[in-house]
């Protein structure tokens, strides 16, 4: 009987927020499909997790619980997380690492931190976009919506002229869009991975030759895949250095591979689909959360 107890008050208890779907650009199904897979795993390997959408956490006057694992993006619901962090509420993806992966905090935290990332400017959408297009030209130049993660297509848009440069930031003007990255345009193999910090998990791929729907234009602008070689110990480096820049800790992105080997981080988002690698990535994931909110658990014990 005691046994039983002590098990039950080691029972970590969990609250689960699911992603919103206009967060979910062409990946509704998969990202629901990896957020039940990890719950899933928690719940067999002894968490107690209770789900919920985003709009009833953000109505909750209080959470009861001591972790909380999201897939949230609205920006209330991050203000909201970030609260109850500072208060010691366990979350993952930590509220500030989500933040972070808004586009501009993004680009800032990398090129800050010394991550490979493509020469970028940040701009206000009702400026003269001339001299950055100039400075940053080449074949033409990504205008990507600063304040956020991309959620319509022409949130990521590449400009070949200077004229449709401008159309594009006066565009984001009159949607309400304060800011704006312009970043270069970088030749080479487009690969998307999938990573959890502080496991062996990651998994890589080349999008263009897996029916990425939504990468069809970029490859009509950045031509076929051609495989050039790559150190990938390097790159895991890379990835997991810019997952501790940002706070993140499930995470993936986009890389843009030269024909040197050289490489460029050019999106990092906090927990992604999967939708390749879901069965292992859940693991994975469970295995993660598991631990973290487990050692945090118990270093609060000792130190209370």
């Amino acid at each position: 009987m005691r046994r039983l107890v002590s098990k039950m008050s080691d029972m970590i208890s969990i609250l689960g927020v699911t992603r919103k779907n206009r967060f979910s650009p062409n990946h509704v199904g998969n990202d629901a499909a990896i957020f039940n897979e990890v719950v899933l795993k928690l719940t067999e390997k002894g968490a107690s997790v209770e789900v919920c959408n985003e709009d009833e956490f953000l109505s909750s006057p209080s959470v009861k619980q001591d972790n909380i694992l999201t897939m949230g993006r609205t920006k209330t619901l991050v203000k909201k997380l970030q609260s109850l962090q500072t208060n010691g509420i366990n979350v993952l993806n930590s509220g500030f690492g989500i933040e972070n992966c808004f586009r501009k905090n993004m680009t800032l935290k990398l090129l800050e931190g010394g991550v490979p990332y493509p020469k970028s400017i940040v701009i206000s959408t009702v400026a003269d976009i001339q001299s950055i297009f100039e400075k940053l030209k080449g074949k033409g130049v990504w205008i990507k919506r600063g304040d956020f993660h991309a959620i319509h297509k022409e949130d990521v848009t590449f400009a070949a002229s200077l004229k449709e440069a401008q159309h594009i930031l006066n565009e984001y003007a009159l949607r309400g869009i304060k800011e704006a990255v312009i970043s270069e345009h970088l030749a080479g193999d487009l690969l998307k991975f999938y990573a959890v910090r502080g496991t062996d998990f990651f998994f890589y791929f080349y999008p263009y030759e897996h029916n990425h729907h939504k990468y069809d234009l970029y490859e009509q602008i950045n031509d076929e895949v051609v495989h050039f070689p790559f150190d990938l110990d390097n790159l895991k480096e890379v990835a997991n250095r810019a997952a501790e820049v940002l706070d993140v800790h499930i995470y993936g992105g986009d890389v843009i591979i030269d024909a040197n080997g050289d490489f460029h981080i050019i999106d990092l988002n906090d927990w992604p689909s999967f939708a390749p690698c879901r069965a292992e990535a859940a693991e994975a994931i469970a295995q993660m959360v598991y631990h973290k909110f487990t050692e945090k658990n118990h270093n609060a014990e000792r130190t209370s």
